[in-house]
């Protein structure tokens, strides 16, 4: 963690609260006491610092001091989601990457039963995000929706939730080497594990994207993601 969290709900009389894993970070870690600053911030809020006013046990209270604007997110993602398992661990990277609008949307080789996975409940997202966002530093959470329909989403909806001409769809046999960078904040389309159909690449391809390719090797969904964000921040 290197920047503590606090919810707004956590945050009284501009005291923090904490007693969770926060807190035993703070303990543990940064080997808090009284009088230390920390580094701190409110969720979706200001950034800053803040003073450790008082330990009790496991309960830590911070008196906080946020003035300052967070890093704000450069792009948005459309996803066509791996297996929960790979989407536990890929959501903290895309926090810290500096993601802002995450659609997941339903392609052709998405696994059905996806759909009924208790990671997309906010209560086991969220945390997640927060990680990510504690380690980056920043503090504005990243939004995730769902599209199961995908040509629906792309036809529809596409152009009005997300304005920009900066659009590239990572997909084999696209461009490689230098990106190309057009004007507006980037949103990247990245299909499933195995592969977006012609169909759908067309289909993007209809709504502006650009393909961008990793080169010949065959990546999986949480490494693929990086790698590409990488080459565009």
């Amino acid at each position: 963690m290197n920047r503590i969290l606090f919810e707004s709900s956590e945050i009284a009389d501009g005291v923090a609260t904490c007693s969770d894993a926060r807190a035993e970070h703070i303990l543990s870690v940064l080997h808090g006491e009284v009088g230390q600053i920390l580094k701190t911030g409110e969720i979706d809020g200001r950034i800053g610092t803040g003073e450790i006013v008082s330990i009790e046990g496991q309960t830590v209270s911070v008196r906080v001091s946020h003035t300052e604007e967070s890093l704000q997110p450069w792009c948005d993602l459309i996803l066509a989601p791996p297996r929960p398992r790979v989407m536990k661990r890929l959501l903290p990277q895309l926090a810290t990457l500096g993601v802002g609008t995450i659609v997941l949307v339903g392609a052709k080789k998405v696994e059905k039963d996806f759909w009924g996975a208790t990671l997309l409940k906010e209560e086991n997202f969220r945390p997640l995000f927060v990680d990510g966002l504690m380690q980056a530093g920043t503090s504005v959470m990243p939004r995730l929706e769902t599209r199961r329909n995908f040509r629906r989403f792309v036809t529809d909806e596409l152009d009005a939730l997300f304005p920009t001409a900066n659009r590239v769809v990572g997909h084999p046999g696209g461009a490689s080497g230098s990106p190309v960078r057009r004007e507006g904040r980037l949103l990247l389309a990245v299909g499933p594990e195995g592969g977006w159909t012609d169909d759908e690449v067309e289909l993007l391809e209809s709504r502006g994207f650009s393909r961008y390719s990793l080169g010949a090797r065959i990546l999986r969904t949480d490494t693929a993601l990086v790698a590409l964000l990488s080459r565009f921040m």
